[in-house]
């Protein structure tokens, strides 16, 4: 926690960003009170420059985490909402997941597992082999289960629209 804290590059978790907000709301709040108590130390006010930079850096980083670039955060209210948002939970293209690695948690730019394209099999017939009469839509209540090929599309093997429903 707290390392490079003026550096634009990386990613932080929200509670850093948080403890980042209100260490700038501290010094800047003792700034004020010096140049209110003695208006000739102008010369103080100078160092608003550090404080606006070491805010800036982090809530870039908060921004990195999110998924989001650095210039996001000239949007109005938009540091609120780096408070509450939860960060991506895998590397991004900014850096690693500043909470560590999660086990489940699939890694930038990996390719998707690749889903089965076929039905699963119903030893009873049904939903991928013949025509269905449950359901809500059912009049009588029962359940028809057959390889009745009359409402299907023999061609691609699905349904014709609306036949379900007939």
């Amino acid at each position: 926690m707290f390392e490079n804290v003026f550096s634009f590059d990386g990613r932080i978790r929200r509670s850093e960003y948080g403890i980042s907000l209100i260490i700038y709301i501290a010094i800047a709040t003792v700034i004020n009170l010096i140049i209110q108590s003695n208006p000739n130390a102008v010369i103080v006010g100078l160092a608003f420059i550090p404080a606006l930079w070491f805010l800036s850096a982090q809530a870039c980083k908060r921004c990195h985490d999110v998924g989001n670039s650095g210039w996001w955060q000239l949007i109005p209210l938009y540091a609120l909402w780096l408070i509450f948002q939860e960060g991506e939970p895998s590397q991004n293209q900014y850096g690693n997941n500043p909470k560590g690695s999660q086990q489940n948690a699939p890694s930038y730019n990996a390719p998707m597992p690749k889903q089965s394209q076929q039905p699963a099999p119903n030893p009873n017939g049904g939903y991928g082999s013949g025509t269905y009469g449950g359901g809500h839509n059912n009049p009588n209540g029962t359940t028809n289960y057959s390889n009745n090929q009359n409402n299907r599309n023999t061609s691609s093997g699905e349904y014709n629209s609306g036949d379900l429903y007939k």
